[in-house]
């Protein structure tokens, strides 16, 4: 995803650099047809969002700056600098960890699937949703961590995290319980997990997720 965002980046800051420029019927200024910096705009609005999100400086400026734009190159380079901000700071590395977030939100409604099926009584199809969401949310921000987890069991994700001190405190004492929960629910050994278990991993889950993925 990394990839895929910097491509575009340098695209739209390609095309940026050859938005047309037209004397104003008035005056020494010049413009950019709305056609041509709108569209350039549009494109590169939904690049930050995706990036960095709504509430993020990038995003809530870039938003002002296109309200504020009627075309006039000064405007027009205005939106050009709070996108090159961006890309700078992408590229810098600056930015929250994309593919953390956006895993993030993946795994956030596989949380809120798992609770409506525990609170609707399906205790089973709750725990293979949780298992399978903790699974992959421990392996993603162990990798975005630096940590070599491929083909790596849960346990061993779990001790990788551990002694790597990226978990601790209580939330160390509730992972080890996770591998066995993970096991019996993917393994379909239904009569082995208890509604409680469940719970915990649903509750131990959305809170990893909200501490690291957020």
């Amino acid at each position: 995803m990394d990839k895929v965002f910097s491509k575009r980046f340098l695209e739209l800051e390609q095309a940026f650099a050859v938005l047309p420029l037209r004397p104003a019927a008035t005056g020494s200024s010049k413009y950019v047809p709305s056609g041509d910096w709108k569209q350039w705009a549009t494109s590169a609005q939904s690049l930050v969002r995706a990036v960095f999100g709504v509430e993020d400086p990038h995003y809530v400026n870039f938003v002002e700056a296109y309200r504020k734009c009627n075309g006039y190159d000064y405007e027009v380079q205005g939106i050009g600098g709070v996108f090159k901000s961006a890309k700078d700071d992408f590229e810098g590395g600056y930015v929250f960890n994309v593919n953390l977030r956006i895993s993030g939100e993946v795994f956030g409604d596989f949380v809120v699937l798992a609770r409506h099926a525990l609170a609707e009584g399906h205790k089973d199809v709750a725990a293979v949703l949780a298992a399978a969401a903790l699974e992959d949310a421990l392996k993603r921000f162990a990798a975005a961590k630096g940590l070599q987890v491929d083909g790596k069991t849960m346990s061993d994700v779990v001790n990788a995290l551990k002694a790597s001190g990226l978990v601790s405190g209580a939330q160390k004492t509730l992972l080890d319980a996770m591998p066995r929960v993970r096991n019996h629910a993917l393994h379909a050994e239904w009569e082995k997990i208890s509604e409680s278990d469940v719970g915990s991993i649903v509750g131990f889950v959305e809170q990893f997720l909200l501490a690291n993925f957020a």
